[in-house]
């Protein structure tokens, strides 16, 4: 039995793990999919100031108050940043951390950084125009959804009534690490990229760096950025084979 924490990335709370949650579930393992401040059924709680280290904080209460040890972090997108940092502040309480088409970055990174500069500038116009200046509101998700397999009008429905705009402040707020976390176990579950192109990056990139060495496993998943929606079920078969061994 293993215990696992699903962190979602921008716009989403703990219900985008639903079907993942529940075969894992099935499977015997213990799993606590978290709504991060300001998202999901949390959302009434999101403010200007909520940033990175708020939902850094999330997850390291949520270690503390369930005294979860021997954990396995699961991060998509955004959150990548957020269980690198918790992991980097609780290294003792988590066996491996997986990372759902994202990655680690350096200590001192924001994600906005990450993002080509005119995605950023589009972002932020959008934050400015209809985020009230510090939110950014969910993408044009039957758009994104178009000719996806294994997305039906359902799920797109679902999508757009439950995902939440996203505290701007989670992306511009640097990660603060201390490099404990570096000596963890790290599973890459890739899907808009492939392992030989995360190794790539890891050479020429900068910002992608912790993305490739010895301590890596990675695993393929084709399809669109959001694998919990789509593949949920071959998502969380590779998280029960991967998971850690005593």
């Amino acid at each position: 039995m293993t215990t696992y924490v699903l962190v979602p990335g921008f716009w989403l709370g703990a219900w985008a793990w639903q079907t993942v949650t529940a075969h894992l579930r099935n499977q015997g393992h213990d799993v606590y999919p978290v709504s991060l401040t300001g998202l999901g059924e949390r959302a009434h709680l999101a403010r200007p100031d909520t940033d990175l280290d708020v939902h850094v904080t999330d997850v390291l209460n949520l270690l503390r108050y369930e005294d979860l040890h021997d954990v396995v972090l699961v991060g998509h997108s955004y959150a990548g940043i957020v269980i690198t940092a918790a992991a980097d502040r609780m290294p003792d309480r988590v066996a491996q951390l997986v990372y759902l088409d994202t990655g680690p970055l350096p200590d001192g990174v924001a994600q906005v950084e990450f993002t080509p500069p005119d995605d950023r500038e589009r972002n932020a116009a959008l934050v400015t125009e209809h985020g009230e200046g510090w939110r950014l509101p969910p993408p044009p998700w039957a758009q994104l959804a178009a000719e996806v397999t294994g997305v039906d009008d359902t799920t797109v429905a679902r999508l757009c009534a439950l995902s939440v705009a996203q505290p701007w402040a989670s992306a511009t707020s640097p990660a603060r690490l201390t490099g404990a976390w570096q000596s963890l176990p790290r599973l890459g579950v890739l899907s808009t990229f492939t392992a030989a192109q995360a190794c790539d990056l890891a050479e020429t990139v900068p910002l992608c760096r912790h993305m490739a060495g010895d301590i890596w496993h990675y695993e393929e998943l084709p399809t669109w950025h959001w694998p919990m929606f789509s593949r949920p079920v071959e998502l969380a078969a590779i998280l029960h084979r991967q998971r850690p061994t005593a």
